[in-house]
């Protein structure tokens, strides 16, 4: 087992899709990966060269068929979790327009889920403190661009 900087850190990138109706969109992890039946917020790994939101364009488009642009991406909060393998940290961003309709490309299962509701959905263990302050955050956001 690898212990302290021993760990690999691994950044991925995540993003909030917020809807109209102010839910958000989680995807729940397919059979035969990692953390299998856990629901997660769209994104994934940033590859070499690759900055946070070039990744999260190409992921928003690979696993929903949605197109994003970078200046809808907006920075919202981070997580940093350390797993046994590995150490996590992500970037998580909101965003509020893209273009075409969501799809499950990747045959994961999709919802779009009130804030307020994240606790009725298994979740990874990095992502489990996102369940509190996620309606906090979109809540004071809100407040800010009335």
């Amino acid at each position: 087992m690898a212990t302290g900087s021993q760990r690999p850190t691994i950044v991925v990138v995540a993003c909030v899709l917020l809807g109209p109706d102010g839910s958000v969109l989680l995807a729940r992890r397919p059979e035969g990966r990692e953390l299998a039946g856990l629901w997660e917020f769209p994104g994934g790994k940033i590859e070499p060269g690759e900055q946070p939101e070039e990744a999260l364009v190409r992921e928003l488009e690979e696993e929903l068929g949605v197109r994003a642009k970078r200046e809808n991406l907006v920075p919202l909060t981070f997580v940093s979790h350390s797993y046994r393998e590995c150490h996590l940290l992500m970037p998580l961003y909101l965003c509020e327009a893209w273009e075409g309709d969501v799809a499950a490309e990747e045959g994961q299962e999709l919802a779009w889920v009130r804030p307020d509701q994240l606790n009725d959905y298994a979740m990874p263990p990095a992502d489990e403190p996102l369940k509190m302050s996620l309606p906090a955050l979109l809540q004071a956001r809100q407040s800010l661009t009335r």
